[in-house]
């Protein structure tokens, strides 16, 4: 059926593009899933790609499939075992009755997070915590709090190599020792993370204003589990770093570490497997292998070659401008397609142009930090989404671009100044 298609590659960018939008706007309510696997379904059945490409796009996704599912395991885990209920009241006790010390306190733990987890452990373990702080806090407007989560998990992304997923794709076995990493990165991670804290602290000041934060709060005991649990996020860190430093892939470490956790802590509750597995958000696989799929076609058309070709002879010609240019269109285009097919396509792109460390820096800076933009830019502002969702939050598409047009563009400039001019 392709065959009978005149322009094969038109069509295979229109239903790419369609199946985004489907994604963004969330037509009919339907789950984001829905619409990235039927862009991904629709190119099969129309001869786009073969099945057997479509696969080959779905197998790439496989350490991503697993870092994630780890993740939301812990997460889950931990939320049943009321982890987050005991760290939500020490957080609330440390705010003092202070609605900007609150802020203030969950911006820096998010830091950390993002830092030592990645930023989606960020987005599924912190979201609940904090959801759960601010309710114990009698807040009324938990969404200044709730946001923190999605936007530091992509500002502080590029602090560590372990802190996105995205980052060892990007660089993949060029990856910089960790003391030339630091020495690139830390002031440009430093100005985006300080510049972010401060637009979401001005934009959400009144809000917090109006707040009233509870000081009576009682501090529930931590279970056994409980305990389990947060020595399994703790141990995950560890085996994340560890593994970053031993140029292993982060999916098996972390899927490990999820699933021996929960083990053992329901070796220790005798039960409750079933309860566990029916509130992970499984519908995130699915959203992520279709997302694959989609730039798998994409790159059959013959884009990645373009794309090495024009940020060769970009780097060629000027490479600070490249440089620019290169962290400016990657990081917009990462809300168009999500910045991981979007890091997929960039990285090959960098490492096929063999361009110079600045505009590999300048293009990872701007995978990390550009999805700030929109709701579906970055996978974990995503699951940022299906977090709050659960608790019975929503923020839609227009109203995170509103706040992610003020966030987003002073801690982009910051940082690629701070790499470029370095």
């Amino acid at each position: 059926m392709g065959a009978l298609i005149q322009n094969p590659n038109a069509a295979t960018w229109g239903i790419a593009a369609l199946a985004t939008l489907g994604v963004i706007l969330r037509p009919f309510a339907w789950p984001e899933a829905v619409w990235a696997v039927a862009g991904a379904a629709l190119l099969v059945v129309l001869g786009l790609i073969p099945w057997q490409t479509a696969l080959e796009g779905t197998a790439k996704g496989t350490d991503v499939y697993l870092f994630l599912v780890g993740m939301m395991l812990l997460s889950e885990i931990a939320r049943k075992e009321g982890l987050f209920d005991w760290l939500a009241a020490h957080a609330v006790r440390a705010a003092k009755g202070s609605a900007t010390r609150l802020f203030l306190l969950v911006y820096l733990v998010g830091t950390v997070v993002t830092v030592f987890l990645s930023n989606d452990a960020c987005a599924v373990v912190l979201t609940p915590a904090v959801f759960a702080a601010t309710k114990a806090a009698g807040v009324k407007q938990p969404l200044p709090y709730l946001f923190i989560c999605a936007f530091i998990a992509n500002a502080a992304s590029f602090v560590l190599p372990i802190s996105n997923p995205a980052n060892l794709v990007v660089f993949a076995e060029h990856m910089p020792p960790l003391g030339q990493w630091l020495a690139t990165f830390t002031l440009p991670s430093l100005l985006a993370i300080v510049a972010t804290y401060i637009v979401l602290r001005l934009t959400q000041n009144a809000r917090l204003r109006a707040e009233t934060v509870s000081t009576a709060v009682e501090t529930p005991a931590l279970s056994l589990g409980g305990m389990v649990a947060g020595f399994g996020i703790v141990a995950t860190g560890a085996a994340l770093i560890g593994a970053s430093a031993a140029g292993i892939e982060l999916g098996l470490p972390t899927f490990l570490a999820g699933l021996a956790t929960t083990l053992v802590v329901l070796a220790i509750n005798r039960g409750g497997f079933v309860a566990v597995a029916r509130d992970v958000s499984w519908g995130v696989l699915p959203l992520v292998a279709g997302l694959f799929v989609l730039v798998e076609a994409l790159e059959k058309t013959g884009l990645l070659t373009r794309l090495a070709d024009l940020l060769g002879q970009a780097a060629q010609g000027d490479p600070a401008a490249a440089a620019w240019a290169g962290g400016a269109l990657v990081a917009f285009g990462s809300n168009l397609v999500n910045n991981l097919p979007a890091g997929l396509l960039a990285g090959a792109a960098v490492q096929a142009a063999h361009v110079p460390e600045t505009v590999a820096g300048a293009v990872l800076i701007g995978v990390d930090l550009g999805p700030n933009l929109s709701v579906t830019g970055s996978l974990a502002t995503i699951l940022w989404l299906t977090a709050i969702r659960r608790e019975g939050e929503n923020v839609s598409a227009w109203a995170f671009l509103k706040l992610g047009a003020l966030v987003m563009p002073p801690a982009l400039a910051l940082a690629l100044a701070a790499l470029i001019l370095a």
